[in-house]
């Protein structure tokens, strides 16, 4: 069915693509620019994406990033799939208002002050029990895990809220284990939302600078807090070029995903 848009939902249309997307676009094009100055154009040249390799600092604290990221998703999937599961299948028992309360709270709670509560955990922790020694990668995964567990848990919540029953109790009419079942029947049909929320705890966690700067130590900057630092300076071409790197990667995989979902319609 084709509807014809009346021009000044055209005009409004494009005024707002174009204020999300023309800092993007400007972004990509003067990382192409020959100009130490990053507002002032003099020519195309491609020499500040060879000067991004030898940037020893930002390619460590990307890895840093990528690392914490990657890990922080993958326990923050565990961790909101169990948590989902016990607020949506076992149905009311003591202490369930206070799970619920518990992993919403880090979506609501300022990061400032998650950070801040975070930062005092661990120096307890260490005076303690001497565990985490000082502060670094491990520190930043564990507080990122708090905060992007909250989100799986919403979005696994409404998936498993949603699913029908009469599948998993067919299987166990026909003698198979609770196990197996989870495997075998749950597990495939809440995929897409496994893997919705790992993406978006990835991006959670790549994209965070106030919870990592309260938590981060000496040696594990990550992106987001080297390039605010280097915004008292002024921001660098080489920086331009690493999210322009960034951008066409995740837009590739946009790009990848939708075609895969229009093939297998």
């Amino acid at each position: 069915m084709q509807t014809n848009l009346s021009p000044s939902l055209r005009v409004f249309l494009t005024l707002g693509y174009g204020f999300l997307y023309l800092p993007i676009l400007t972004l990509i094009i003067f990382s192409f620019n020959a100009s130490r100055q990053v507002t002032v154009w003099q020519g195309f040249s491609t020499k500040w994406y060879l000067s991004l390799f030898q940037d020893k600092i930002l390619i460590k604290s990307l890895w840093v990033s990528l690392q914490v990221a990657t890990s922080a998703a993958t326990f923050a999937i565990i961790l909101g799939t169990l948590a989902a599961i016990a607020l949506v299948r076992f149905g009311r028992f003591k202490g369930r208002g206070l799970l619920g309360i518990l992993t919403t709270a880090p979506m609501i709670m300022p990061e400032v002050i998650t950070g801040l509560s975070l930062l005092l955990l661990f120096v307890g922790l260490e005076q303690i029990i001497g565990w985490p020694q000082g502060r670094g990668i491990l520190t930043i995964t564990l507080a990122h895990t708090t905060l992007c567990m909250a989100y799986v848990t919403i979005i696994l919540r409404g998936r498993l809220a949603d699913m029908d029953l009469s599948l998993e109790e067919a299987a166990l009419d026909l003698g198979a284990r609770p196990f197996k079942v989870f495997i075998t029947i749950v597990l495939p049909l809440i995929s897409p939302a496994l893997i919705s929320g790992w993406l978006l705890a990835f991006a959670l966690s790549l994209d965070d600078l106030v919870i990592a700067s309260f938590v981060a130590g000496p040696g594990s900057s990550t992106l987001p807090m080297v390039i605010f630092s280097s915004i008292r300076f002024g921001i660098t071409p080489q920086i331009n070029a690493l999210a322009t790197i960034i951008i066409t990667t995740v837009a590739m995989g946009v790009m990848i995903a939708g075609w895969l979902m229009h093939r297998k319609k």
